[in-house]
């Protein structure tokens, strides 16, 4: 299989992981693959991401913010 065939599959800074149990229930963020935070919105997501030095502009590009086991409105 040449590169051209297969598949791209990007590799976003920004992911956000599945729904984890607590009260509230939250979101682990890693960022350039290590764990930074917990979200318990799409807000605190936005902020880890400024933190370091990433503007996001559409959290829904998937070059930009990989959303693992759910999308920007899963929290619960």
């Amino acid at each position: 299989m040449t590169e051209s065939a297969s598949p791209y599959i990007s590799q976003p800074r920004i992911m956000v992981l599945g729904v984890q149990p607590g009260d509230p229930p939250f979101r682990i963020v890693e960022i350039d693959g290590e764990v930074v935070g917990e979200a318990k919105t799409v807000t605190d997501v936005l902020q880890a991401a400024a933190a370091f030095g990433i503007t996001v502009h559409d959290l829904d590009d998937p070059d930009t913010v990989r959303w693992v086991g759910g999308d920007k409105f899963t929290w619960h």
